[in-house]
């Protein structure tokens, strides 16, 4: 519910395999074929995979050579971000054309506070489904949307029937619909949190809600009370138009520890290049820089450093990357994820000090 009592209408709005299908698009031989976008080198990482490719079990983040290894026949294209962003722009027009509380998490997916709608059309299912024809007539792209009473449940549904579906998810429904999902499909929930809840018994969404908020507090420290809400389907943010993104970065989970030094600057490597690109086609600016490493018994650990300048080109992430990842040579045991942030963003000369309602970008959230 907003303030007001009145309910909100959201949409979440979220671009099928966005950069794949912008490729597809413009090269007609790309076409139902299994396509990567990101580099096909030994040090290469998928930006992002086709539906043709996914059925292959290709997935963004992905090292490019181990997707070659699942799909032989991969055809990999360089990212074109210039491309991306103008095709976001026009989305965005799109959306600008019905609402103007639109607040953007990527190039390729947004939420819509369609409460009070500019063509007084007043339903957000109606709204909803002129959005994705507007979309797939004029940019001939394929969009998926959520609409429901509030974000969290928004974001869920439009991930339900993709590619180029919608879901619909009303007040009186949405306890029952969280209810129904892997606590993993839970916004936040990663493998970690995931495996750490199934120790405990929690699996869905309807074995979350059968525990208090004090129960989850005491198990998930201050994470609990969102938990304790989602379960049953409460969300009360506000799509917020103004969100300022605090932080980029992004991180990996691998399937066998690293443990030389090689191995680790290598898959640091990979990051920096995933972090890089996010900041590129973010025009983002940043003075902070975090590394965080999780060893084999779970123990995390994070080392930053703030410099006196914009770290605003690439080699000057990776450079203070691998300082930071010096601090932590030789390491105590194998580590199992690996990450890079980089916060204390700039906008426009100002510090960025709005809470970013989106987090920070992480692997699981490179595009869907």
């Amino acid at each position: 519910m907003a303030d007001t009592g009145e309910i909100r209408k959201i949409i979440h709005v979220d671009m099928d395999a966005f950069y794949a299908s912008v490729e597809q698009r413009d090269n007609p031989e790309l076409r139902g074929k299994p396509v990567a976008v990101g580099g096909s080198s030994k040090r290469g990482v998928v930006a992002a995979a086709s539906y043709e490719a996914r059925a292959f079990g290709v997935r963004s983040a992905m090292p490019s050579v181990t997707a070659l290894r699942q799909c032989p026949d991969l055809i990999f294209v360089k990212p074109r971000f210039e491309a991306y962003k103008a095709v976001s722009r026009h989305i965005r027009e799109i959306f600008a054309r019905h609402t103007d509380v639109i607040q953007p998490l990527s190039l390729d997916e947004a939420y819509l506070d369609v409460t009070h709608d500019k063509q007084g059309i007043g339903s957000a299912v109606k709204i909803a489904k002129a959005i994705r024809a507007a979309i797939r007539e004029e940019t001939g792209l394929t969009a998926s949307a959520g609409v429901s009473y509030n974000k969290f449940i928004a974001k869920l549904a439009s991930d339900q029937n993709k590619p180029d579906g919608m879901c619909v998810i009303l007040p009186e429904q949405g306890p029952e619909f969280v209810a129904s999902l892997p606590v993993r499909r839970f916004h936040g929930v990663g493998p970690r949190t995931a495996e750490k809840m199934a120790k405990l018994g929690v699996h869905t969404g309807a074995d979350l809600a059968q525990k208090d908020e004090i129960w989850l507090s005491q198990h998930f420290g201050s994470w609990g009370a969102y938990l304790f809400h989602a379960a049953r389907g409460i969300d009360n943010r506000p799509v917020n138009a103004n969100a300022v993104r605090k932080s980029i970065g992004a991180e990996s989970t691998y399937f066998e520890d690293k443990r030389s030094e090689d191995e680790l600057r290598e898959a640091l490597d990979d990051i920096v290049e995933i972090v890089w690109d996010r900041i590129d086609r973010n025009q983002a600016q940043g003075k902070t820089l975090v590394l965080k490493a999780r060893y084999s018994d779970f123990r995390t650990v994070t080392r930053s450093r703030t410099v006196g300048h914009i770290l605003s080109d690439r080699s000057a992430i990776a450079t203070l990357g691998h300082a930071l990842l010096d601090q932590i040579l030789p390491v105590e045991m194998g580590v199992r994820l690996l990450g890079l942030t980089l916060s204390g963003l700039v906008d426009q000369g100002e510090i960025a000090t709005a809470p970013a309602m989106q987090g920070q970008f992480t692997f699981d959230h490179v595009e869907k």
